[in-house]
């Protein structure tokens, strides 16, 4: 998911971006650390981000929520690996068209409520 993402980044951004991750430990794995490094003219590591800060990415308060409840609907269920896979990339796709855009656009709000509490906790 992560290169198809900074892809579509470059795309939407020609004139740049900064990428920013969370704590996950899939996301400060060394791995991912150097491939962002090697595939993004910017980004703040790991050790930059404040632990406490509030966390505005759309990955995180909409699409993980959103995969999670179609997946409690979807028949029939994976029995496999494979299978999962597939049931996954399946739903990530339905989502990206559908959703996403929804997601998108309380990115603003957020953001908005972020400064209007100065960093700190917020409720959207």
């Amino acid at each position: 998911m992560l290169p198809r993402l900074v892809e579509d980044c470059k795309s939407l951004l020609p004139s740049g971006f900064i990428f920013q991750q969370d704590g996950a430990p899939a996301h400060t794995a060394k791995l991912a650390q150097n491939w962002i490094a090697t595939n993004c003219s910017d980004f703040i590591e790991n050790d930059e981000w404040p632990p406490d800060s509030p966390d505005p990415n759309p990955l995180d308060y909409h699409v993980w929520g959103a995969m999670l409840e179609c997946y409690k609907t979807f028949q029939p269920e994976p029995n496999t690996i494979n299978e999962l896979k597939k049931v996954l990339q399946t739903i990530r796709d339905d989502l990206l068209q559908n959703s996403g855009n929804k997601a998108i656009l309380s990115f603003v709000k957020r953001l908005r409520g972020c400064v209007k509490a100065w960093g700190g906790h917020f409720e959207q």
